[in-house]
């Protein structure tokens, strides 16, 4: 057990939540009070829970990687984040000063995994968010015979064993609704797994992961977020992102990803802080046309 100090109006849902793209993320479970994370570690699979107690946060893990998971609880939760001149920044931009202010104690978690954030990664890539997300529960519900350590809620699976997903064969994906492309990044990634996961900062993690074929500057992104705390990442190339971040600051529907970075350079050091505040908070154009429909490759 570990007991941390927490900043004042610390959101511990809205932090432990940074760390998943994926809607209802099966290994992610956050409330107001209390979160929980399953992962691989070094050591083996641990589960670790959160609980808040007035100003402070309680740390509990089980399972072998039950001490590792202690030792990193303060950055799963986002105490390592360091805000500091973000304040200043965010002044340059009356809505982001604002969301500043109203997020204040939102900070963005570093897991120190990166497989376990890559696999959703990769099947986010050109695909609607309930297609990534339905593969995603499809792929763990394969791989997850072996349940989370210890106590957990109802629902919680651990990520696949990178050796495991190495072993199988593409059709073994296929009726998770994987077509080739993306199960050949996923097979190719789970093989460099060992090597990725010996990365020790943001740098060297992407110069790795773009030397992977099939992964790219989007992927790259979704990974090292979570993985580091990276508060710069920012998701070029994502569908949604550039049109969310150019109607928040300039009241554009509309933009490229050059016009996106363009509207981000004043908060450099912080770019994906504010794409977080903006994704927090909301904001959007209004949509235009139906959704994107989804589709099965698992017929095919």
């Amino acid at each position: 057990m570990r007991t941390m100090a927490v900043p004042e109006r610390y959101d511990l849902a809205g932090s432990v939540r940074s760390m998943t793209s994926i809607h209802a993320d099966p290994t992610v479970r956050a409330g107001r009070g209390e979160a929980w994370f399953a992962t691989r570690t070094p050591d083996g699979p641990g589960t670790l829970r959160l609980v808040r107690a007035g100003a402070e946060l309680v740390a509990t893990a089980f399972g072998p990687g039950a001490p590792w998971l202690i030792e990193r609880a303060d950055a799963v939760a986002g105490l390592r984040d360091d805000v500091t001149g973000f304040a200043e920044l965010a002044a340059r931009h009356p809505l982001v000063r604002q969301l500043a202010r109203e997020h204040s104690g939102l900070r963005m978690a570093a897991t120190g995994r990166i497989f376990h954030h890559l696999v959703p990664a990769i099947l986010g890539q050109k695909v609607s968010g309930k297609e990534a997300y339905q593969s995603y529960v499809r792929l763990l519900r394969h791989f997850g015979a072996e349940p989370p350590p210890g106590p957990h809620p109802p629902g919680m699976r651990l990520p696949p064993d990178p050796a495991a997903v190495a072993a199988t064969a593409y059709w073994t994906l296929h009726p998770m609704g994987i077509e080739q492309k993306r199960g050949a990044t996923l097979l190719r990634v789970a093989v460099e797994a060992a090597a990725l996961e010996r990365c020790a900062d943001i740098a060297t993690a992407t110069r790795r992961l773009l030397a992977v074929p099939g992964i790219g500057p989007w992927t790259v992104a979704e990974v090292v977020r979570p993985a580091f705390g990276d508060p710069d990442a920012v998701s070029v190339g994502d569908y949604n992102l550039k049109n969310m971040v150019a109607y928040a600051l300039a009241g554009e529907p509309r933009a490229d990803d050059d016009r996106m970075l363009e509207l981000l350079a004043p908060f450099a050091g912080h770019r994906g802080r504010v794409c977080q505040l903006i994704g927090t908070a909301g904001i959007g154009p209004p949509r235009r046309g139906p959704r994107m429909p989804l589709r099965s490759f698992a017929r095919y």
